[in-house]
């Protein structure tokens, strides 16, 4: 799919989210949207099943989310109705913590983090798409959470060719806030990435292709 990136994101920048996601749709291409079940993912899904309830949300659930994050993700599930996928790695986290000694830090042995993140996030999201062949994107990135996000836009491709769509993107954490607050939408206290570790950092999905 071939798109005028620069015309589109002048033409989306004073879009709302919702118009967003609805010109996504509107594209007719198989669209996907992941998410994380971080703090404020119920605004992402919110949006995503008033604009299309069948669209598949992709949850890549690491096996090592904090009790909280759970029961806020099954809330979520249970009023939302998302067309939930949900894919898990191939080990426990139990064998892989027996194996690799639990969670590695990325400042502590770099090759180690990269094979748990491609174990835990990479290898079963990698199947999401073999699974689901999507040519558009939707995720809840935002332009201020990392630096490398700063360096995209609305709109951008992956090296695999499939379409991101951000629809959050020049959204501030308060804004986001204030929409969860408006829609009394569920919200964890409690959030954990162990591919992250650190606020800043990418987990891999969005640098990995």
């Amino acid at each position: 799919m071939s798109l005028d990136l620069e015309n589109l994101n002048q033409q989306l920048r004073d879009k709302s989210a919702a118009e967003i996601i609805d010109w996504a749709n509107s594209l007719g291409k198989k669209v996907i949207a992941t998410t994380s079940f971080a703090p404020n993912a119920a605004a992402m899904v919110h949006l995503i099943t008033r604009s299309d309830p069948t669209t598949p949300v992709v949850w890549v659930d690491s096996g090592y989310n904090v009790p909280d994050t759970y029961r806020v993700a099954e809330t979520i599930m249970e009023t939302l109705k998302p067309n939930m996928q949900i894919y898990i790695p191939q080990w426990t986290a139990e064998r892989r913590n027996a194996i690799m000694g639990g969670i590695p830090h990325p400042d502590d042995d770099p090759e180690v983090h990269l094979e748990f993140t491609r174990q835990v996030k990479l290898e079963p999201f990698q199947k999401a798409l073999d699974d689901l062949q999507p040519e558009v994107w939707i995720s809840g990135i935002r332009r201020e959470e990392t630096e490398f996000r700063k360096s995209l836009d609305i709109l951008s491709y992956d090296n695999r060719g499939i379409l991101k769509v951000a629809p959050f993107f020049y959204w501030t954490e308060q804004q986001l806030q204030d929409y969860m607050e408006e829609h009394e939408l569920p919200s964890c206290r409690h959030y954990f990435d162990p591919t992250k570790v650190e606020d800043g950092r990418e987990c891999g999905l969005h640098t990995s292709a």
